[in-house]
């Protein structure tokens, strides 16, 4: 996935906003609160940062290209990060996307689920 698509896809999802921060990261928010962020890359890819389940995230954790999100993981949240396609393609990337978004969302109060029209996030 390149930043333009990463950047295109987080834009098609509702109620999402952008904003790069954290020495040039495209962060997206939901709410005001990150789903996902791209950059902090150690190599020449694309690296991708998103919010999992518990459950996904004891599974993508050891697969190859992927490993527990920098800083998030290491204080005990249930982050990844993907770094290569070699074991998620783009459209496994854009279903994760489309969950952290949801569980962020999960997260807001119902005010502001309701005033952001996710009432049923």
């Amino acid at each position: 996935m390149t930043l333009d698509g990463y950047n295109a896809f987080c834009a098609s999802l509702s109620a999402t906003t952008h904003v790069v921060q954290w020495g040039g990261a495209h962060v997206w928010k939901v709410g005001g609160k990150v789903f996902a962020i791209a950059g902090w890359s150690d190599g020449d890819g694309l690296a991708v940062t998103f919010k999992t389940s518990e459950m996904a995230f004891d599974i993508l954790k050891d697969q190859p290209g992927c490993r527990p999100a920098p800083y998030l993981a290491s204080r005990g949240m249930k982050w990844i990060q993907r770094r290569t396609d070699e074991s998620m393609d783009d459209q496994a990337l854009r279903d994760y996307l489309r969950e952290s978004r949801r569980l962020v969302a999960l997260g807001l109060t119902k005010k502001v689920r309701r005033e952001l029209g996710l009432d049923r996030a």
